[in-house]
């Protein structure tokens, strides 16, 4: 329930929006940034602010199965459910992987989150005080009437100069797909309506009859004004892509021999306090000392920020505004039972709603504990007090040890930062509460309006 600051409301009013309008999000690996758009009063939505993203993991590409270490990549749908203010990694939001696409084409895995620590095996991982500030927007467009909000999440950027490096990927096929859905958000600013049929996505798609994600597409139109503005658009990105690869642009590896990454600016200060050991406080949020950086590449294989700055200046979102130099976090401890604390952590899910979830997980979702022991040898020696923090840990996994967690859902020995409840306090699931029944939102938050 931590208040957006002064700063943040400030700047939501200079760019014509309102502190309750709906939220999307976009995602990009390779330039690690998450997006936050916020829809302003003329109904389109605006780049509210971009923020680097502290650690992804795995490659670029979709996420396939359980224990491959992906980060997702396609659309997914965020309901109230999904938001848990009481995770391990000081607050998280599910991204609701696999959804229908990756349903029907057989993709396995649970509990994928976007949460702070600065720590991932599978997630998009913030600073806490990165996560704080778009958890308090995203609950604010709940409480505005956004019924659900969009992340988008990409390989990269979508432009030509991207599309041309990467031609070889055997991904190829899937992110032209996903492009789709890039275009057409970035022709209308809308959030585009998603389907999915015959195993693909499809965008803006009106139909009489439902969508099943394996089954035969039904009939569809999109509409003219759409299809027409995405068409021009796709044909100006395939001439320019053409040329690209003619004039002799190298193309990417297909895999760039590193675990995932870590914004530039969050590695450059790892590098310059010698690496991780203690943590780290940054203009943009605090790097834990259990920080695992991605490895160094070779010489022979492209870094993903040497690859970043191959993207045309024009692929560039406006500059995100200057980051405050200190932010104030928010207690992870879960509300009281009573008043708006309390309120706001039944509507985002409780501990015996994250049970229920964590009892209909798949048999091939091992306990997230069981993943440490398997990860933790690159790890660098950890300083005294990360060694406190791992007692802290243990005992914290004492008191929850009938919880399943997903392995997807840490790194190794990611250590619950300073601010997080205390071992003895009531833990849940790391990870998100199952989705709500529709409507259930409604008539908790009109009560409560009451």
């Amino acid at each position: 329930m931590q208040p957006l600051s002064d700063r943040m409301l400030a700047e939501i009013e200079n760019k014509n929006m309102a502190k309750e309008s709906p939220i999307l999000v976009r995602i990009f690996k390779q330039e690690s940034e998450l997006e936050v758009w916020k829809e302003d009063k003329n109904g389109q939505f605006a780049l509210l602010k971009t923020y680097p993203i502290c650690r992804w993991s795995g490659e670029l590409g979709p996420k396939i199965k359980q224990g491959d270490r992906q980060a997702p990549e396609g659309f997914y749908t965020i309901t109230p459910g999904l938001m848990n203010p009481n995770s391990n990694y000081y607050l998280a939001i599910n991204t609701g992987f696999p959804n229908a696409y990756d349903r029907a084409n057989g993709r396995t895995g649970a509990f994928l989150m976007i949460h702070g620590d600065c720590s991932s095996a599978g997630c998009y991982a913030m600073t806490d005080e990165q996560i704080s500030e778009i958890y308090a927007l995203a609950r604010e467009s709940f409480f505005g009437g956004q019924k659900s909000f969009q992340i988008q999440a990409y390989p990269f950027r979508m432009t030509p100069v991207n599309m041309a490096k990467h031609r070889n990927s055997p991904h190829m096929a899937f992110w032209k797909m996903i492009k789709q859905g890039y275009d057409h958000f970035e022709v209308t600013r809308r959030e585009p309506k998603v389907d999915v049929c015959e195993r693909q996505y499809v965008f803006n798609a009106e139909s009489s009859s439902k969508c099943s994600a394996s089954d035969h597409c039904p009939a569809y139109r999109v509409p003219e004004e759409i299809a027409s503005a995405v068409r021009d658009k796709q044909r100006r990105d395939d001439i320019q892509t053409a040329e690209l690869i003619s004039r002799g642009t190298p193309a990417a590896p297909v895999k760039m021999g590193v675990d995932g990454g870590m914004n530039p600016t969050f590695l450059a200060a790892v590098k310059s306090h010698g690496g991780p050991g203690a943590p780290i406080k940054t203009a943009l949020g605090t790097i834990p000392a259990h920080v695992n950086p991605p490895a160094e590449t070779s010489a022979d294989t492209p870094s993903l920020p040497s690859i970043m700055s191959l993207a045309s200046a024009e692929s560039r979102p406006a500059p995100a505004p200057a980051p405050r130099s200190s932010v104030q976090v928010a207690s992870a401890a879960p509300g009281s039972s009573g008043g708006i604390g309390g309120f706001f952590g039944s509507l985002f899910g409780s501990k015996s709603e994250d049970q229920s979830a964590a009892a209909s997980a798949k048999p091939d979702e091992k306990p997230a504990a069981k993943s440490k022991p398997a990860a933790s040898a690159s790890r660098p020696t950890q300083s005294a007090s990360a060694t406190t923090r791992a007692k802290s840990e243990s005992n914290k996994s004492e008191a929850s040890k009938s919880e399943p967690q997903a392995a997807e859902t840490k790194t190794a020995a990611a250590q619950p930062a300073p601010a997080k409840p205390d071992a003895n306090a009531p833990s849940v699931l790391t990870g998100a509460a199952r989705t709500m029944p529709s409507g259930s939102f409604d008539s908790r938050f009109g009560a409560w309006q009451q």
